[in-house]
């Protein structure tokens, strides 16, 4: 039941001890605060190489292909490695199990047109699968499918944007538009959570790129989706041995770094890993660190104050207050402060996070902010603490008979 009276002595003696209060306070307040902006930190860091893969599947890995800087097998160095549909089919008959996802790329930029519009976009010729492997989000229409490869279709997927630039609000599905002098029927239109750019790209199928421009099996590169069961060790295991095996697979030195690489988003992720890792015991170290420091500091306040307060709590009791009342005052003071100071200490690293967070992102931090949970439990942890360091002493001194208690200095 709520006891006016009690709290209106618990505000009289914050009133009459406005420097214990606030010394209270502000230690409760500054250790919330340094947690609050260290976890932060954490996060924007975490959100930072989350964001920066964010159009792709975690489980991506690209193979790409460039010229070779050592001999082999009677080949100059110096030489072009050019990846070809028996490279994609290579993989595919021996990797099948480890693999979800599979597409193959080609890369153009070409004059688009709509009756009196016209711009130039990116063009992907890729196989279906490569929706996934984006995260292509189709928002009308339908992506390319295996018998648009069979028939080598000329269809074509446009980026909201495209759509945007070449139809503004008129619908798009089933229009043709020119590509380069080549007329594309419109079957899809898609966004992506990678931003404007990666939605002013289209897609056609890759048989249809490989047999309009340039009449050969070339491709640019191979995106791979690996099997999700794979662990983060046995995917890198995956990708080191897919990269020995396509060296020898297109004559390229085992030695040499240059002519063919695997960009392996398990490598990536269990290096982000690790580092928030430790980063996350550094900070838990550091900021238990601070806790600590808080509880001792409030501790020490609260007993210096019961001793300051022994006198008083003398006269209370010869007038006839139980030991209950005293013990129950002094709780509910010491609570009110530290709960007061750790949400201000919540609010103002809240609030420092958020002003600073844009200014971050050149340090590699995006979007700091804080778990509620993880803040809030470390406020609970000095609102114990505090009760704890209140209650103790208060007990103790509440015990005390009211003549010795009078005489304390």
């Amino acid at each position: 039941m709520f006891d006016i009276d009690a709290w209106r002595e618990i505000f009289q003696s914050i009133s009459k001890n406005k420097l214990r209060a606030i010394l209270s306070g502000f230690t409760v307040a500054f250790a919330i605060l340094l947690f609050t902006l260290l976890f932060g930190i954490v996060n924007g860091l975490q959100n930072f190489f989350t964001q920066a893969f964010v159009d792709d599947a975690d489980n991506s890995m690209f193979v790409r292909a460039w010229k070779t800087t050592k001999p082999y097998k009677g080949l100059q160095s110096g030489r072009m490695v050019q990846l070809k549909n028996k490279d994609l089919k290579y993989i595919v008959e021996n990797y099948g199990d480890k693999i979800q996802h599979i597409s193959a790329r080609r890369y153009s930029n070409a004059s688009i047109t709509y009756k009196n519009k016209q711009d130039v976009y990116n063009i992907r010729a890729v196989h279906p699968d490569h929706r996934y492997l984006e995260k292509t989000i189709i928002d009308e229409g339908r992506f390319i499918n295996q018998l648009d490869l069979n028939q080598g279709s000329k269809v074509i997927v446009i980026g909201r944007l495209v759509k945007q630039d070449l139809f503004g609000e008129r619908p798009a599905l089933g229009r043709y538009i020119n590509v380069s002098n080549i007329s594309y029927k419109i079957i899809g239109v898609f966004s992506d959570e990678g931003g404007d750019r990666e939605e002013r790209n289209v897609y056609i199928p890759i048989t249809t790129a490989q047999k309009l421009y340039g009449n050969n099996d070339h491709i640019d590169n191979i995106v791979i989706g690996y099997n999700p069961r794979l662990t983060i060790d046995a995917a890198v295991t995956f990708g080191n041995r897919l990269e020995r095996d396509l060296k020898k697979q297109l004559d390229i030195h085992p030695d040499d770094q240059s002519a063919l690489f695997i960009n392996n988003m398990a490598e990536a992720n269990k290096g982000v890993g690790q580092l928030t890792t430790a980063l996350f015991f550094i900070v838990i170290f550091v900021g238990s660190g601070t806790l600590i420091a808080g509880i001792i500091g409030i501790s020490n306040i609260m007993i210096f104050s019961i001793k300051e307060r022994t006198k008083e709590f003398g006269i209370r009791k010869a007038l006839g207050a139980k030991p209950a009342s005293i013990v129950s005052m002094v709780v509910k003071e010491s609570l009110l402060i530290t709960g007061l100071a750790g949400y201000l200490g919540l609010m103002l690293g809240t609030f420092i996070l958020s002003q600073i967070g844009d200014g971050l992102e050149e340090y590699f931090i995006y979007n700091p902010s804080v778990s509620s949970g993880i803040v809030v439990g470390a406020t609970v942890t000095l609102i114990i603490a505090g009760l704890l360091a209140g209650y103790l002493p208060a007990k103790k001194a509440a015990e005390i008979k009211p003549i010795v208690a009078l005489r304390a200095d």
